[in-house]
């Protein structure tokens, strides 16, 4: 966090308007948590029972699955005591994007986006999990024999606001980079 987002977050809490066009965000994020869990409730009514449906032949299908670990499956193997753990981790995660969220200038819209984003992912999965013990999946994108590991909006939610992240992080960095150039000049 450069010094002048540090100091213009700190002035922030300050001012009586701070969290009203903050809103706008968390309103968004809510959007896309709806859409998530409405997705969901659809993939189990309609494809649970084995009732793939093709969207693009050879590419896109939509197919019903039960992820009990993380991200592309991984971990699955830890019980009820897995599901919490994975569950904590998530809230910590929930947490400490909130904390940025507020921390973050105004005028950042990247990384508020971003913080939305993955707030929005976040929950979505999360609420799947402490309901469920597991996140229901059910978007399957493939070419030929390569296939992408099945997953649903959340998942894509938290993958485009990683992607916003590292996206301000490399530009950020080019910007420093300019601007000490240019002072050593």
């Amino acid at each position: 966090m450069t010094t002048e987002r540090a100091s213009n977050s700190r002035s922030a809490f300050r001012n009586p308007y701070f969290a009203s066009w903050r809103i706008w965000y968390l309103l968004a994020a809510f959007g896309i948590y709806m859409v998530d869990q409405m997705s969901k409730a659809w993939a189990v009514r309609t494809l649970r029972l084995g009732q793939d449906k093709t969207i693009i032949d050879g590419f896109f299908d939509l197919s019903y699955a039960e992820n009990p670990g993380v991200a592309f499956g991984q971990l699955q193997e830890g019980g009820a005591w897995g599901r919490y753990a994975l569950a904590a981790l998530a809230l910590a995660a929930a947490i400490a994007v909130l904390t940025y969220f507020f921390r973050t200038a105004r005028n950042d819209d990247r990384t508020l986006g971003a913080c939305a984003l993955l707030l929005a992912g976040i929950a979505g999965n999360l609420t799947d999990r402490l309901r469920l013990g597991y996140v229901i999946d059910f978007i399957h994108v493939y070419a030929g024999n390569y296939h992408w590991p099945t997953f649903n909006v959340a998942d894509a939610s938290i993958c485009v606001g990683a992607g916003l992240f590292a996206l301000d992080l490399i530009l950020e960095g080019r910007k420093q980079k300019r601007h000490s150039t240019v002072s050593s000049q």
